[in-house]
């Protein structure tokens, strides 16, 4: 019973509190407000924070390395194009750029790694 009565004059809420009621009379809570119909918003979370390492991870590629993982991949707003197109670009074979960025990838995988381990 005191807890039914001091709950008037207690300044926590909680998330399951109801705020008001649907067209249909349910109540809905704080929790139905917050929610958000995006896919999972932790997921999104997550894939921001990597790709913010991964930036950080491509300055430890040589300037080549990170010219081919540009152009391959379509980073920086660039579109995707193939080893081939990147090996007559650069003037080299189309196996030499991939050995370049399978080295690479893993260069940046190995600083992925060595930053789980750390967690």
């Amino acid at each position: 019973m005191y807890f039914r009565a001091d709950k008037k004059n207690s300044k926590n809420v909680s998330i399951y509190d109801g705020i008001s009621y649907d067209k249909e009379g349910n109540e809905v809570t704080i929790l139905d407000v917050l929610k958000t119909e995006d896919p999972d918003f932790n997921e999104e979370i997550y894939k921001n924070d990597n790709i913010k390492l991964l930036k950080e991870y491509m300055n430890i590629l040589t300037p080549r390395e990170k010219d081919v993982l540009t152009k391959r991949y379509g980073l920086n707003n660039n579109d995707e194009i193939t080893q081939k197109e990147i090996a007559k670009s650069l003037g080299i074979s189309r196996s030499y750029v991939s050995r370049i960025e399978k080295r690479a990838i893993t260069k940046i995988l190995r600083e992925f790694i060595k930053n789980d381990t750390k967690k």
